[in-house]
């Protein structure tokens, strides 16, 4: 899955056309002026002009940059130009990477059931650009994005361990799957409690992903991801609008597994553990239900109040597992509430942490890479909101409390590790509206973010 042309960046520019960046209001001089005024084209951040020829091929592009380049606006490119390769004219240096990286992740297109997929363009780059990571980084972004467009029925508990497996084996790394009633005997009890209504065929699992975890002089880094396939919110059910897209609700854990293969392609010199949830919140006779007290991991017991807020209770467990590990530094993605976008709206995910060192590492990288995140507090206020009668934590935060990703952040807390430092992003993993470059559907969010704070946390290779 997610493999993108494996010619998409080349550093052949053999009978590449050239894209002139033009900046907004700017005249194009010389023979393409005309033919500028004419089609409208003011150098608008993203827009693009085709220049034709006189054998009815092309001559080249014009391509708006704007009052400003940013070169993350190249990501508009790849989508508007026709197949064939392309150059970017009078870049540079420092922006010709950055520019690569985002026609790589404008590159992206999800038609598996497109009946005539079409090719993609491609873009030559100077001697100076790393083309290999840079795929590696888009093609991290890719995955994660391609595993929350397939719908669920295509992309279910054993996909996803499946697609493990296969990160897995490329890197020589060991895996464990942990399946149906096995959760039980392995002491992983509400990740099999959410799970448990699923067609057998679709039975909850625990994936747990060890790389070079003989490397006891390196520091351990633990992704953990909520691999909700599917959500219908329980017996709470969900109406139908709110059930449309929860194929999406996978998204933490695509995001976990994108991210720890490209930490192993990268070789950094960290132990790594990923581990998944992959479960489906259906409905049978079976299902669990608002009222239960469910056990966990950690030896805590949750009164479920509501059996929607069902990614919080994997969570649970796999975050107690992570923390067996003693890790030096915990991060967790989850597609967890509507709240967050409430909060901060579909492009900017809620970045949860009591670590400040963290959270600054993280700001200044996502600001690098242009992939944003947004601190928020975790208000020791609201802690009392999670507090039950007859059990030790409930699941739905009392209603006075009203912060609901800020609670659902807190119930985490209470079971994230307490070696190291731990961060929680609360992220959409979607486009709801199609923009130049980023089609409506399945988004990485913090996933570039949190590879650039690694890789400067831990540079250079394993040794």
């Amino acid at each position: 899955m997610s493999v993108l042309h494996p010619d998409l960046l080349t550093a052949d520019d053999a009978g590449a056309l050239p894209v002139r960046i033009v900046r907004k209001d700017a005249p194009v001089e010389g023979v393409w002026g005309a033919w500028a005024r004419s089609n409208d084209f003011t150098g608008k951040a993203g827009q693009v002009l085709l220049l034709p020829c006189s054998d009815d091929g092309l001559s080249g592009a014009l391509f708006g940059a704007g009052e400003t380049f940013d070169p993350l606006t190249v990501r508009a490119l790849a989508g508007k130009l026709p197949e064939g390769l392309w150059r970017l004219e009078d870049l540079e240096a420092d922006q010709a990477s950055q520019a690569a990286l985002a026609f790589a992740l404008g590159a992206y297109r999800f038609d598996r059931y497109k009946t005539r997929p079409t090719g993609p363009a491609r873009l030559a780059v100077g001697p100076g650009v790393d083309a290999a990571a840079i795929l590696r980084i888009a093609a991290a972004c890719a995955l994660a994005r391609e595993m929350v467009d397939t719908p669920a029925a295509d992309m279910g508990p054993l996909q996803i361990e499946t697609i493990a497996r296969e990160i897995a084996e490329a890197s020589g790394a060991s895996i464990a799957v942990t399946t149906g009633d096995a959760l039980l005997e392995d002491n992983y009890p509400a990740v099999h409690a959410v799970g448990r209504a699923a067609a057998p065929h679709r039975a909850p699992r625990v994936i747990e992903i060890g790389w070079n975890l003989d490397r006891t002089d390196l520091p351990l880094v633990a992704l953990v991801g909520k691999g909700v396939v599917f959500d219908t919110g329980g017996l709470d059910i969900k109406a139908a609008a709110g059930m449309r897209n929860m194929k999406k609700d996978m998204g933490g854990s695509a995001h976990a597994l994108a991210l720890g293969r490209l930490v192993m392609q990268a070789d950094l010199p960290v132990r790594l553990v990923v581990l998944v949830a992959a479960v489906e919140n259906a409905i049978s006779a079976d299902a669990f239900r608002p009222g239960d007290i469910l056990n966990s991991r950690k030896g805590l017991t949750i009164e479920i109040g509501n059996t929607d807020a069902e990614g919080r209770l994997v969570l649970a467990d796999i975050l107690t597992r992570a923390g067996e590990h003693s890790p030096d530094l915990t991060l967790d993605f989850a597609t967890l509430t509507g709240a967050a976008r409430i909060a901060l709206g579909p492009e900017l995910p809620p970045l949860y942490s009591d670590d400040e060192a963290l959270v600054t590492d993280l700001l200044q990288a996502a600001g690098a890479v242009g992939d944003p995140l947004w601190p928020m507090p975790l208000w020791a206020g609201y802690r009392a909101a999670l507090d039950s009668e007859i059990a030790d934590v409930r699941n739905d935060s009392a209603a006075w409390a009203q912060a609901g990703s800020i609670t659902a952040a807190l119930f985490l807390q209470k079971f994230a590790p307490t070696t190291g430092a731990w961060a929680h992003m609360d992220i959409f993993a979607w486009n709801p509206r199609a923009q130049p470059g980023r089609p409506e559907g399945g988004e990485a969010q913090g996933l570039r973010a949190c590879f650039e704070m690694l890789s400067r946390r831990f540079p250079g290779a394993a040794a």
